[in-house]
């Protein structure tokens, strides 16, 4: 996480983590203001170093609602809230993976709608059947979500930047 920015949005709730090197663009494109330096790394240029960012806020407003929500396995694991969706246990991320409902070989396609959080024990035991087949049970009929959520990553609190502490609204993992 040293390279990583937390963005904020214009109302300074988390947004997003994205490089050090979007922010910087953002930054001298004019979208972002920067909010907090890191204390311990700096950004070499050709003269001189420059502190690199590490907390910033967007200077545009928007709607959260009407942002295109990109189908990633980060945000299909927030969508399911890092629940397998067949065991119902909740999982960190590194244990998850993800379960096509209708296996591929079937048709299935890489959608919201047919994608859902599955934990390694239930992706083998389901295979490449169907959930009737495999006598699981689906938790929650995957969906694209109707939001962006404020946060979709989780963090131990002995990995995040202490700069980034004060406007964490995310729950913290122990």
């Amino acid at each position: 996480m040293s390279t990583a920015v937390l963005f904020l949005d214009a109302e300074w709730r988390p947004l997003r983590i994205e490089s050090w090197k979007r922010a910087i663009c953002d930054v001298f494109t004019g979208k972002v203001e920067v909010v907090e330096h890191s204390r311990d790394k700096t950004i070499q240029g050709v003269s001189q170093k420059y502190p690199m960012p590490s907390v910033v806020r967007v200077l545009k407003h928007f709607r959260r609602d009407r942002i295109r929500i990109k189908f990633s396995r980060l945000n299909i694991y927030a969508r399911d809230g890092l629940v397998c969706q067949y065991c119902g246990q909740k999982f960190m991320s590194e244990d998850l993976t993800f379960d096509h409902v209708l296996p591929r070989s079937r048709g299935g396609r890489t959608t919201w709608e047919n994608i859902t959080t599955c934990c390694c024990d239930c992706n083998a035991q389901k295979a490449d059947r169907t959930v009737e087949e495999s006598g699981l049970k689906l938790l929650s009929k995957p969906r694209k979500p109707a939001y962006l959520p404020t946060i979709t990553v989780c963090m131990n609190a002995r990995q995040m930047p202490e700069e980034w502490r004060a406007y964490w609204s995310g729950a913290l993992e122990p």
